[in-house]
C-alpha cells in the first residue's frame, strides 16, 4: 500500500504499510520496517588434508552493542554481493580477506539470514584451500577500513568454539555444520 524512506545513509530502511490476507480469509493492515544491505555470499575454506578451516575475526559494532564485551567476531569470509554475481563476489573477497587465491567454488544453499527485518539473501559457498594458493597476508582492502585478522583453526577447534560461544556468527556455524553433516573433515 504504502513504502515510506526512513534513513538511507548506509544502507536503505523502509517503512511498508501493507495488507495481508490471513488463514480466516480476513484483509488485516500491517506496518513493517525492513532494512535493505543488499545480498552476500559466505564461504568456508577447508584443507582436507590438513583438517583445517580458515575464520577471519573482526570487529563488529552490532555486537558491541548488543553485549560482545569487545565486539571481535569469528566469522567465516564472507561480503555483499557486487554486480550480482555471488561466486565471483566469494573469490574476490577470499583474496582480500585472508590472502588465498582460490579458483573453484561450490555453492552449497541460499537462506535469508533475519528475514523478519533484514532483505538480504545469503549464498554459502565451500572451497578448498591449499598453502600453495596463499598470494599475501589479507586482511581485506585498505579503502575498506576491515582490519580483519586470518585465523587457520583445526576443524575439531572450530567445532569446539562453536560448543564454547567462541564463534556465535550463525552463518559460520550453518558452514560448520555443513562440513560436519557431510563429512568434508574428521571431528
Amino acid at each position: 500500500m504504502k513504502r515510506e524512506l526512513l534513513s538511507d545513509n548506509w544502507y536503505t530502511l523502509e517503512k511498508v504499510s501493507f495488507e495481508y490476507l490471513r488463514d480466516d480469509g480476513v484483509w488485516e493492515k500491517q506496518t513493517r520496517e525492513a532494512y535493505d544491505r543488499g545480498n552476500g555470499a559466505v564461504i568456508l575454506l577447508y584443507n582436507a588434508k590438513k583438517n583445517t578451516v580458515v575464520l577471519t575475526r573482526q570487529f563488529r559494532m552490532p555486537t558491541f552493542l548488543n553485549g560482545n564485551e569487545n565486539g571481535m567476531m569469528v566469522e567465516a569470509c564472507a561480503g555483499l554481493l557486487e554486480k550480482g554475481n555471488a561466486e565471483e563476489t566469494i573469490k574476490m573477497e577470499v583474496e582480500e580477506e585472508t590472502g588465498y587465491k582460490i579458483e573453484k567454488v561450490q555453492k552449497v544453499l541460499e537462506a535469508y539470514m533475519s528475514p523478519g527485518s533484514v532483505t538480504e539473501i545469503l549464498y554459502f559457498f565451500i572451497g578448498q584451500y591449499e598453502e600453495s594458493m596463499k598470494i599475501s597476508d589479507g586482511g581485506g582492502a585498505d579503502d575498506e577500513t576491515e582490519n580483519i585478522e586470518v585465523l587457520e583453526l583445526s576443524f575439531p577447534k572450530a567445532l569446539e568454539m562453536v560448543k564454547t560461544g567462541e564463534i556465535r556468527d550463525a552463518k559460520t556455524i550453518i558452514l560448520l555444520q555443513y562440513a560436519q553433516l557431510q563429512g568434508l573433515l574428521h571431528q
